[in-house]
């Protein structure tokens, strides 16, 4: 008789059945009750928060299935022993006018008594700041993270009563003071501690060095100062150490000795890089039994680095990092022929060391990953024939930039096996062409062949050659073309520069649109044309756009939308009016719209721009009145080249830290007493329009390095505060990194993307970069109708180098004191009404270049000693009175200086002693000879004049 199983009512009870097994399950591997309350009540302070918490935590009874939870053990109740808290408090979810504080009581984690793994890393803002975790029993505990949190130092404190603790984070908080080597002393079990990117200062302890287990110690990007300490006793036991990274930090002196090195032979990781330790390298270093990773980057070392052929270097060596220093003589790669674990080789900025690359018939033992040789000697044909190259098949990172290599573009570079992830060939002299590639070159991520001479289209189907590059640079090289389409389909740009190239026709729109990571776009100085943005309004575009100087034309789109805080249009053939709406880009640091065709006013809205730091403005076809605005960001403002108009005698806008204002070339009218409002102003133009009234005395209470007031209709005498004007301005010390990269890249690009800022000098417009306060200082107060005598203080001016007072009223006789303008290089006092002689002591101004006194009523003799013997007539003329001297004569006090030269007492601080002024020749005379004596005949003196001729050269290249 067989069995009947009722099938349909098995079916129908199987979910109970499976819900109550579950139970079961649950029920017997469950965490403990206090610590699932512990959980909740850390998820509660997280709503109270406004953020999320994690989803699952709340759901059933068990928190062990929760996820960022895990819990160890057996039978009927498991313990939490790893939490996985990182980023746990997420400020991005936070709603916009919500405190930004994750608020909790830290003694929670006293309920996870066997808990052994904790990571709370990066949750800043919360309550770690202030504190900490204090009074917990956590004896279990082997792995703390509390990295990113900005914590305070005092926090550590507690820290030494975890026991068990192996590994403990606290990288990225900001703390610092002296290194707690209290606490760390109770760690005993101790064997990774990572304390980098704080602000820890003073000397290294050397306790820290000598914990009995610590296997791997981070101390990189913090303020110590000092030696390593280590000492040279024999009776010492080695440390455990493996690991030892002191990477950016203000360390000093030389390496310990050979001796003293033997504490530390266990070491197989040694990162000193970015500190100022100096002396010579030592062959012991290569020769440490275990050393793998040897980093001496960033340093002053000097002499040679110690490998020969015949050298005993250690067979576990694989990372060679030694950039950055004063390194010479020879390197054959050669003599690492041994090295069979070699990956990494960086020797860059080390200009006199000679580097043999090229050995032919060689095939080294290793296969490198990273080859970094930028700016050394190294092998002018290692692309040429590149014998090295062809045998390393697994290269990631290869830096031949700042060589002056030359030959053609190495497109055997990209074959179907090709790992390179960064190329970098900068500023050599490669010629050729990128040629279509055959196999897409996916692991590249880095391209940067700028200051070349590459030639050629970009290939049509460039976007699948190179589908994954975030950096593409090819800045200054010799291009042509149209820009492909195809461009468009890497979308993980974030560094796009095709600028100072010969590209035409239209850029496909895509480019403006579909690259959801790029940060910067540059392509200016090309002949690219259409209209501008290809039309569309929805930039993605992150920070900068550069289309300088080409063709695009056609207004701006309006409803323009994006996040630039860049945006340089500047030479193009932009035309119309600017809608209102553009002005509502708030995020806009830089704007340049110079040497276009934009007509119509100045949209009140302009003041939208909260953040501007730079807006030009200048030479296009705005008229009616400056918008008065309050801008607290605002530091360089051009105008120039309007037809701006309206009086402005009561203020045009409040801008507290402007540095460089140009309104030439407009229309606008009052007088001038609102300067007194630009208390940090360097560079002040204001030529070229109808402003009015005198020179005011205000003026004299700004430090202006420039100041050009031409071809107004300035009118009275000048103050004689004038001749106080220009001061020292202190000099800001920037300490806050973030602070530091925003000041290089605002310098990037003011130096690469702008036109400068202009000033008239030696009779010719000249164009200074962001460093005019360096470059020039002078005062154009020409075409004025300004008059009475000119103020003998100016020629307290010393470090003037242009004054131009030609073309006004001037009377009087010419300052005996402008002797004192030591640096001066153009001074042209023509068309006025001066009288008298020209004083003999200008002819010891021997930078004086450029000099006019012509039609004036000047007489008597004209000087022919030092400068004045290089002036032509020109320089005179108009001067009825004024005669050459006679051949073999003189200029002096005894030759047509004229009663009434000398200015009044303690007004001029020339003395007038002959016997002096050929005393102080004579020894000039003897130490000119002297010195050229020096640098020709004395070796060091050679030094000098190579050192002078590399600093030159360097500067020109700005």
């Amino acid at each position: 008789m067989g069995y009947h199983i009722p099938w349909r009512r098995f079916f129908l009870f199987l979910p109970v059945l499976c819900v109550s097994l579950s139970n079961i399950h649950h029920t017997s591997y469950a965490c403990s009750v206090e610590e699932r309350a512990a959980l909740m009540e850390i998820r509660s302070s997280l709503e109270r928060a406004n953020t999320t918490a994690p989803r699952s935590w709340g759901r059933g009874g068990n928190c062990c299935s929760w996820e960022r939870v895990n819990c160890s053990g057996s039978g009927r109740t498991r313990r939490v022993s790893h939490l996985y808290l990182s980023k746990l408090y997420d400020i991005s979810t936070v709603p916009h006018g919500s405190r930004l504080f994750w608020s909790f009581n830290t003694t929670v984690f006293s309920e996870f008594s066997e808990l052994q793994f904790l990571d709370l890393s990066w949750n800043y803002p919360c309550s770690l700041m202030s504190d900490g975790l204090v009074g917990l029993k956590l004896t279990k505990l082997q792995y703390l993270n509390l990295s990113g949190n900005w914590l305070r130092q005092g926090i550590l404190a507690p820290l030494g009563e975890l026991v068990s603790l192996q590994v403990l984070d606290v990288h990225s908080n900001g703390m610092s003071g002296a290194l707690p080597i209290a606490v760390f002393e109770n760690l005993t079990n101790i064997r990774e501690l990572n304390l980098s990117d704080n602000q820890f200062n003073g000397s290294l302890p050397k306790a820290l060095l000598v914990l009995p287990h610590l296997k791997i110690l981070d101390l990189s990007e913090n303020s110590l100062v000092g030696n390593i300490p280590i000492s040279s006793s024999s009776d010492e036991e080695p440390a455990s150490l493996e690991v030892l990274n002191l990477n950016n930090n203000d360390m000093s002196g030389a390496l310990p000795t050979e001796q003293a090195f033997q504490y530390l032979r266990n070491i197989r990781e040694l990162h000193l890089g970015s500190n100022q330790f100096s002396g010579k390298l030592s062959a012991f270093l290569f020769s440490l039994p275990h050393i793998e990773r040897l980093d001496l980057s960033g340093n002053h070392f000097e002499g040679p680095i110690p490998v020969n052929l015949s050298s005993n270097l250690s067979m576990s060596l694989k990372s060679l990092r030694f950039s950055q220093n004063n390194l010479s003589g020879k390197l054959s790669f050669f003599w690492l022929r041994n090295l069979t674990e070699l990956e990494e080789i960086d020797l860059s900025g080390n200009t006199n060391l000679t580097v043999r690359v090229n050995i032919p018939g060689w095939v080294p033992p290793f296969q490198l990953k990273q080859l970094t040789l930028s700016g050394c000697d190294l092998d002018k044909g290692i692309i040429q024939e590149p014998h090295f190259l062809r045998t390393q098949l697994y290269l990631e990172e290869l830096d031949l930039s700042n060589n002056n290599l030359s030959g053609s573009m190495p497109n055997w570079l990209f074959t179907k096996e090709a790992t390179l992830v960064n190329l970098n060939l900068g500023n050599n002299s490669l010629t050729g062409s990128l040629l279509p590639i055959g196999h897409p070159q996916t692991a590249l991520q880095t391209m940067i062949i700028s200051n070349n001479h590459i030639t050629g289209q970009l290939p049509m189907g460039f976007g699948s050659i190179f589908p994954c590059l975030s950096t593409l640079d090819f800045y200054h090289n010799n291009f042509y073309g149209q820009i492909p389409m195809s461009l468009c389909h890497i979308n993980r740009m974030r560094l796009l520069d095709l600028s100072n190239n010969n590209f035409s026709g239209e850029l496909p729109p895509c480019v403006f649109t579909d690259f959801p990571d790029l940060w910067i776009f540059s392509i200016s100085n090309n002949q690219l044309g259409g209209l501008v943005f290809g039309g569309m309004n929805n930039l993605s575009v992150g920070f900068a756009l550069h289309l300088g100087n080409n063709k695009f034309e056609g207004p701006l789109p309006p409803l323009l939308s994006g996040s630039l805080v860049i945006l340089s249009l500047y030479d193009n053939k932009l035309s119309g009016e600017l809608d209102p709406s553009f002005w509502n880009l708030s995020r806009l640091g830089v704007l340049n719209l110079s040497g276009n065709r934009i007509t119509g006013k100045i949209h009140p809205k302009i003041c939208n721009l909260t953040s501007i730091e730079i807006l030009d403005l200048s030479d296009n076809n705005f008229s009616g009145p400056i918008p008065k605005c309050t801008s607290a960001s605002l530091n360089s403002f051009n105008l120039s080249g309007n037809s701006l108009s309206g009086d402005i005698s009561h203020g045009l806008f409040s801008t507290p830290n402007l540095v460089t204002l140009d309104m030439r070339y407009n229309k606008l009218t009052g007088n001038l007493s609102w300067l007194e409002d630009l208390g940090n102003i360097s560079a002040l133009s204001l030529g070229w329009n109808e402003f009015e009234g005198q020179v005011t005395p205000n003026l004299c209470k700004l430090c202006p390095r420039i100041i050009d007031l031409s071809h107004n209709k300035l009118s009275g005498s000048l103050p004689p505060c004038l001749g106080r004007i220009f001061c020292d301005r202190k000099t800001i010390e920037i300490t806050n990194p973030f602070l530091l990269l925003y000041v290089i890249m605002e310098i990037y690009i003011t130096v690469k993307d702008t036109r400068g800022f202009t000033f008239g000098t030696k009779g010719n417009q000249y164009t200074y970069g962001y460093n005019f306060y360096d470059k020039m200082s002078g005062i154009d107060l020409s075409g004025n109708m300004l008059s009475g005598e000119i103020p003998w203080e100016l020629g307290n001016l010393s470090h003037i180098k242009s004054l131009n007072l030609s073309n006004n009223f001037f009377n009087g006789q010419i300052p005996v004191s402008f002797a004192n303008m030591s640096e001066i290089e153009s001074l042209d006092l023509s068309h006025n009404e001066l009288t008298g002689p020209i004083p003999w002591q200008l002819t010891r101004l021997w930078m004086l270049g450029v000099f006019s006194v012509a039609y004036n009523n000047l007489s008597g003799c004209i000087p022919n000693s030092g400068q004045f013997g290089s002036f032509a007539m020109d320089s005179y003329q108009g001067n009825t009175n004024l005669h050459n001297m006679s051949q073999g004569d003189e200029c002096s006090p005894s030759h047509g200086s004229g009663a009434g030269d000398t200015p009044p007492e303690g007004s001029d601080r020339i003395t007038d002693n002959p016997v002096l002024y050929a005393v102080s020749a004579a020894s000039f005379i003897l130490a000119f000879w002297t010195t050229i004596a020096f640098m020709v005949c004395h070796p060091a003196g050679w030094k000098v004049i190579l050192k002078s001729a590399k600093l030159l050269s360097w500067c020109c290249r700005f």
